[in-house]
């Protein structure tokens, strides 16, 4: 059998070119694109400072003082209620670094000697104390004396409850609330604690992790109270 060819037209597949204004409107959308990645980055950086701020100053041998809270405790919806009767949420004061502690409203000279450590920590920071605010939080219903109320100058003194306090601030059941003071980061984490009593030398410790707390997280802008 010989072989007969086919006389048939080839068939050819014709794909068609790119349109010039699609590959125009496709620019705009990549920009678009980048640009909200370029928004997500910013909008996480002080989450990823705090994270570089936990390392940074995560205590070694003798180096540190401070004891990481881990996990750290976001306020969530705690409240509290003023001197004044008012009452006001302590995720009012995210956008700065607090500097917390905690007592009765009858403050006796224990209490009196933690505020006063409190409050040199804080003048001890040189122009960075602007962006740390001290908190006093009363554990009680007790009456505060109105020379207290006075020295306390700026601070933010609310009542909370003791048991919502434990909670937030994570106290070991081996500890007391007022065995520590606080450090709550500007976003409203609970993230490290100081012992409330300490010596010049132990003072000076906490200093130091405060400074590269507040050297770390340079970029943050401190919001007022």
């Amino acid at each position: 059998m010989s072989y007969q060819p086919i006389d048939e037209p080839l068939g050819l597949a014709v794909h068609s070119l790119p349109n010039p204004q699609d590959a125009a409107n496709t620019e705009p959308l990549l920009t678009g694109r980048w640009k909200l990645i370029a928004i997500m980055v910013v909008c996480s950086l002080p989450v990823i400072a705090a994270y570089f701020a936990y390392a940074f100053v995560r205590p070694q041998g003798h180096a540190a003082i401070g004891e990481l809270i881990s996990p750290v405790r976001p306020v969530g919806t705690l409240a509290g209620t003023a001197l004044d009767g008012n009452s006001r949420t302590l995720a009012s004061l995210k956008g700065q670094w607090l500097l917390v502690s905690v007592g009765d409203g009858s403050c006796d000279a224990a209490c009196q000697r933690r505020l006063f450590v409190q409050r040199q920590l804080r003048a001890t920071l040189g122009k960075d104390k602007e962006r740390v605010a001290r908190v006093w939080l009363i554990s009680d219903q007790s009456a505060v004396a109105p020379a207290l109320r006075e020295a306390m100058g700026d601070a933010v003194v609310l009542r909370v409850s003791a048991q919502a306090l434990k909670d937030w601030l994570a106290v070991p059941d081996s500890q007391a609330l007022t065995d520590s003071l606080y450090v709550v980061d500007p976003l409203g984490n609970a993230m490290m604690r100081f012992p409330a009593q300490v010596d010049v030398a132990q003072a000076g410790k906490a200093r130091r992790d405060l400074e590269r707390l507040l050297r770390a997280t340079a970029s943050w802008n401190a919001a007022p109270a």
